[in-house]
Parts: structure tokens; sequence; C-alpha cells
């Protein structure tokens, strides 16, 4: 396989994964359609709320969203959203 300079290695690998029919596409397009809505309702903000909770909690929830790449705010809304969708 020829690969095209301007790609960066992690492109080339996928290209790679592509050209050997590593990846295959999603079962129907109700499936992509429910993703789809499920994705919406998890990033539709419509609400404001505030609670009290300890400084202690809160900076080990500030250290834990740091480790995971995420603003503090939005592990906290994911972590609710997972707690009542189980």
């Amino acid at each position: 396989m020829k690969t095209d300079k301007r790609l960066t290695k992690e492109e080339e690998k996928i290209a790679r994964q592509i050209n050997r029919g590593d990846f295959i596409s999603s079962k129907s397009f109700k499936e992509l359609a429910r993703y789809a809505k499920i994705a919406r309702a998890t990033t539709t903000k419509n609400k404001t709320i505030s609670i009290r909770i300890s400084e202690a909690d809160l900076m080990k929830l500030k250290t834990l969203a740091l480790s995971e790449g995420l603003p503090y705010q939005t592990l906290i809304s994911s972590s609710l959203h997972k707690l009542i969708t189980r």
C-alpha cells in the first residue's frame, strides 16, 4: 500500500485497517439513528442546578476530571446521566 506523505502515523495505521477491511459499517440506519438520539440527549443541556457538596469531594471530582481530560462539570453531568439510565 502506498501511503500519502501528508498522513500522520496514526492516520496511516487507520488507512491500512480500512484497506484490510477491519472496519465494518453499522448494522442498520435504525441503529445509527438510535445512537444519534442518545448523543443528542446526552449533550443537550437545558437546566441549570445548584448543589452543595463537600470541598473534599469537589477537589476529588476536579482531580478525576483532569485525569480524564474533561471539565469537572461535564464529568458530573455524565456520571449522573449514567446513573439514571442504567
